[in-house]
């Protein structure tokens, strides 16, 4: 099996356990350069808060889009969108990557800025 195959099986079955828990989602992206963080609501249809390294003002601040350092300002920067926007508790989707690394600083700093999964 592929790896990215073996990926998208396990956020499959993720997301199906988090469909039935009908709450928002923080579902995370990662690649070879930058990392991606979205709350979408518990419907899937509309995105409540966004944060990427793509965007300049998180990257102004960073050495590298693409370390752990990186995913934490993202972690930081999506949670306080979500709070702003009246998001408390959501469900981590990690899209089937390991929690390891940068997905993990991702989480823990979103816990720290106030999001509770």
């Amino acid at each position: 099996m592929l790896k990215k195959t073996a990926r998208l099986r396990r956020a499959k079955k993720a997301r199906a356990h988090i469909r039935r828990l009908a709450v928002p989602r923080l579902t995370v992206h990662r690649s070879g350069r930058h990392i991606y963080a979205q709350v979408i609501t518990a419907a899937g249809d509309q995105v409540i808060a966004a944060a990427s390294t793509l965007q300049k003002d998180l990257r102004a601040g960073l050495k590298s889009t693409s370390d752990k350092q990186a995913a934490k300002a993202v972690g930081t920067a999506v949670a306080e969108r979500a709070v702003a926007a009246g998001i408390s508790s959501v469900a981590f989707d990690r899209s089937g990557y390991r929690y390891h690394g940068r997905i993990a600083e991702l989480a823990d700093a979103a816990r720290e800025s106030g999001l509770k999964f």
